[in-house]
């Protein structure tokens, strides 16, 4: 294998008119990576490229007892009121080189097919529960930031502090090289757990930036059962009542 594969999986692509490339990969939260697969769920999506790397982990998935070659897909959406290509998969490339060829060939492959926006997903930690997560954002341009700060995404001086990193951040940064408008959408998360909620707001965002509907009863239903999970730990966390007894472990 080459250090970078892309295989096509249709026989012809699909016809699409300006699609915006949206990137979910695993990260902070899973939060992209839940973003990305719940539009894949909810509309009648098409698996256009495979690809594969010497830069993923070396190993197999195995469903049913068949076996799939670690690799990233993209897909293709035409039935929302934009069309959309949606970058995912199960790994980020285990190293710096890595990344940077991952990422130069998923955006030959977005403009092969007419993208020129992009816009990464993930999460921003906090290091604590967040009741009502918010999405700080991080564009290439002036004009990129002023519109989705109309639609409630916030830009904070210095943050994220440690910059955005992987796919995430190169996609920004390599897609402005190319002329590409990008940003990135990152929903709070405490960073410790799966995070539905930060999804859910960080695909409300991108819904109302790009123009497409879209439901999220799975997204409510997902975040109702971590929800019972947080409390659960909550529980564990503050352990039994202890009264005035004099507890102490022996060993």
């Amino acid at each position: 294998m080459d250090d970078f594969e892309v295989e096509a999986a249709v026989d012809d692509d699909p016809d699409l008119e300006a699609p915006v490339l949206v990137e979910g990969l695993p990260g902070v939260g899973h939060v992209g990576k839940l973003a990305a697969e719940h539009l894949l769920e909810e509309f009648d999506a098409e698996l256009v490229r495979r690809v594969y790397s010497e830069h993923f982990p070396p190993q197999v998935t195995v469903e049913d007892g068949r076996t799939t070659l670690a690799g990233a897909e993209i897909h293709a959406i035409c039935d929302a009121d934009r069309d959309l290509l949606v970058l995912t998969g199960d790994h980020q490339a285990g190293d710096g080189p890595g990344h940077y060829r991952l990422t130069e060939g998923f955006l030959d492959v977005a403009e092969r097919f007419g993208v020129e926006r992009v816009v990464a997903m993930g999460g921003v930690p906090t290091g604590e529960l967040v009741d009502e997560p918010d999405v700080v954002g991080a564009a290439t341009t002036d004009a990129l930031v002023e519109e989705l700060e109309g639609v409630g995404v916030e830009f904070r001086e210095d943050e994220p502090a440690g910059g955005i990193v992987g796919v995430s951040g190169l996609l920004l940064g390599l897609g402005e090289g190319r002329g590409l408008e990008a940003a990135c959408l990152m929903g709070e998360t405490s960073g410790y757990l799966i995070d539905p909620r930060s999804a859910r707001v960080v695909l409300e965002a991108l819904q109302a930036a790009v123009g497409f509907e879209v439901g999220y009863d799975a997204l409510a239903d997902r975040a109702e059962e971590m929800q019972e999970v947080v409390e659960r730990v909550q529980q564990m966390e503050d352990g039994p009542a202890s009264g005035d007894e004099d507890l102490r472990y022996i060993g």
